[in-house]
This record gives structure tokens, C-alpha cells and sequence, in this order.
């Protein structure tokens, strides 16, 4: 084998290399602890891939990121110019296209609501508040129960709403409570309920010819559907599946939208599901529910829990040192 050096240090032998094995291989020991750096292109690669990876969420970034992502997703929606005659226009075709079809229902079913003044007050407040209620308890629940699976699930959700920036912009939509010459009933003005932002003294703090695509039902569909596929309990598959289904006929109650607008809330989530798709290489749901290579952590995001030592382990006396991993191994008396 190879040759060793014997040294005197102490009144002690100790075995060093053979300066003939470092002659053999110089600079051996420095090439092996530092590694070889990326080039420009399979770094770049590298930072691409570690961003496509589904890493843990932390909870002051996400909490920044949801409420500035709100606050320029409203900035940008009212910013489009409300162009009164041209929603009014689109309304009008839509409502003749609807009748073409024979599916112009809207209007019996705003009036056979509004007919029932506790059901159409709950709609009312239904409309109002849990378009972001539930969506905000789903993302809570992704962060602590699924983080393997939240950034993709949360880039579903931005993803939607961003592309129904545009269909504001293209596509002026006045709802059919403000149609000309039809018999809608506003709701929210009627019961003076405090309701859609659209409607009484908010009128002003909101576009109210943004009506298409509706994002009532783009957000409601992306909650029920996210919890359809990740619940395990049955009831709650079956609310997951009710929540969109009820926000239909609110958004429609209450004379807010189409029907065809949820059309459009819907091709703006299939969007959404695409871009992640793309970026992950996979739907949410099929994502592993924990990060990979991360521990399992009571809230994921904040300071780590240390999970309980089984007990066939012992915990360690402090500042005792471990035995030797070789049989037979003894410690050297110094």
C-alpha cells in the first residue's frame, strides 16, 4: 500500500502522508474542498431550476406579496377607463345573444329572489364579503396543511386574475342591473344592504363596467376545485364542489353578471392552470404535499417546532461525545 512517515511529537508516533503520495497528486486536497465553479449558462440553468422548484412559504413574504398583488390588481382595475357606451353596447349583445340561445334566465331569477327579502339580504352579503373570505381561508389552509403544493396553487390564482386585467381593458361590460331599457333590480339599492362595491355610496371606488370576466367565479371556482382535489374528508370535497355553484346563482340573483361572464371567469382559471403547468411541470394537486428535503414543521413558514425523539432513542446526557462509529475503536488518551 502506500508509504508513511513516522514523526516523534510528544513521545508519540503518529502516521502522516508520504511526501511521495503528495508529490504524486499536488493541489489534490484544494481541488477536492472547493468545488469547480458553474459556468455563466449552467448557473443561470441552476437558478431557473431552483425557482421552478416548489420551495417552503414564508409567511411575511406571502402576506406581502397577497396584499400588494390585491392593492395593484384594484389599482389597475379601476384605472380602466370606464367607458360607459361601449359596456352598454356589449351588454346589450350579450343579453341578445343570450335570448338567441334561449337561456336569457337572468332576469326571472333576479326578480324570483328579490321576491324573498332574507334570501336576497343574504345574497346581498354573500356577494360582498366571501369572495374574499374563503379565498383567503384556502390560501391559509394550503400554507399549513399543503406547502408543498401552495406556490403552484397561488400562481393558479394570480395567474387568473391577471389575465382578467386585459379582459377589462378589451372588453367593457356594464352589468345587467345598470342596462338601459331592462328590468333589473338592483338589489344592494333596494334593501340598502351594504353590499357590492359596485353599487350605492361605494359606486365610486370601483369600475362598474368590469364586468366581464367575473372573478366571483374565477376565485370561487379555483377554492372549490383546490378543495375537491386536496381534501380528504368527503363533506368537504362536496362543499368545495357547492361553493362555486352557489356563487353562480348569487352572482346572478343579484344582478351583478351573466351568466356568460362566468364563462369568461372560468377560460381565465383554465389559463391560470396552464401557466402553473407550465412553470412546474405539473398540476398543484399532483405536487408533493410537503417540500421536499424540508421538516415537517407544525406552521410552515415560521419558526421550526422540533418534532418529539422517539422513544427507543435516548436523548443525549449534555456534553457527551459519540462513541466511535468502528467496532473495537478506543479514544487515544491525550
Amino acid at each position: 500500500m502506500g508509504e508513511t512517515q513516522v514523526t516523534a511529537q510528544e513521545g508519540r508516533s503518529t502516521a502522516g502522508s508520504s511526501p511521495i503520495a503528495a508529490e504524486a497528486a499536488p493541489g489534490t486536497a484544494a481541488a477536492s474542498s472547493t468545488p469547480p465553479p458553474a459556468s455563466g449558462k449552467s448557473g443561470r440553468l441552476s437558478r431557473l431550476r431552483s425557482l421552478r422548484t416548489p420551495g417552503r412559504p414564508r409567511l411575511w413574504f406571502e402576506i406581502l406579496l397577497i396584499a400588494v398583488s390585491y392593492w395593484l390588481y384594484s389599482l389597475v382595475r379601476n384605472a380602466v377607463p370606464e367607458q360607459k357606451a361601449a359596456a352598454l353596447r356589449n351588454a346589450d349583445w350579450i343579453w341578445s345573444a343570450e335570448k338567441s340561445l334561449g337561456l336569457a334566465f337572468e332576469e326571472s331569477v333576479n326578480h324570483a329572489v328579490n321576491s324573498v327579502t332574507w334570501l336576497i339580504v343574504s345574497m346581498n352579503y354573500y356577494y360582498a364579503t366571501l369572495h374574499f373570505v374563503v379565498t383567503i381561508g384556502v390560501l391559509v389552509w394550503l400554507f399549513r396543511r399543503h406547502p408543498g403544493r401552495y406556490a403552484a396553487t397561488r400562481l393558479v390564482l394570480f395567474a387568473t386574475t391577471a389575465v382578467a386585467l386585459l379582459g377589462y381593458y378589451l372588453y367593457p361590460l356594464a352589468p345587467p342591473r345598470l342596462m338601459n331599457g331592462a328590468n333589473f333590480i338592483d338589489t344592494v339599492l333596494v334593501h340598502e344592504t351594504w353590499g357590492s362595491m359596485a353599487s350605492g355610496n361605494f359606486k365610486n371606488m370601483s369600475n362598474q363596467y368590469a364586468a366581464m370576466p367575473s372573478m366571483h367565479i374565477g376565485w370561487s371556482l379555483w377554492c372549490g376545485l383546490t378543495i375537491f382535489a386536496l381534501a380528504s374528508a368527503p363533506w368537504a370535497k362536496i362543499l368545495g364542489l357547492l361553493y362555486p355553484t352557489l356563487t353562480l346563482v348569487v352572482i346572478v340573483a343579484t344582478a351583478n353578471h351573466f351568466w356568460l361572464d362566468a364563462v369568461g371567469g372560468m377560460a381565465c382559471l383554465t389559463f391560470g392552470y396552464a401557466v402553473s403547468r407550465v412553470w412546474y411541470g405539473s398540476l398543484p394537486h399532483r405536487l408533493p404535499k410537503w417540500v421536499p428535503g424540508a421538516a415537517k414543521t407544525r406552521l410552515t413558514g415560521l419558526r421550526a417546532t422540533r418534532l418529539p425523539r422517539p422513544a427507543s432513542e435516548p436523548e443525549p446526557k449534555p456534553g457527551a461525545e459519540a462513541e466511535p462509529a468502528t467496532p473495537g475503536a478506543s479514544r487515544v488518551p491525550r
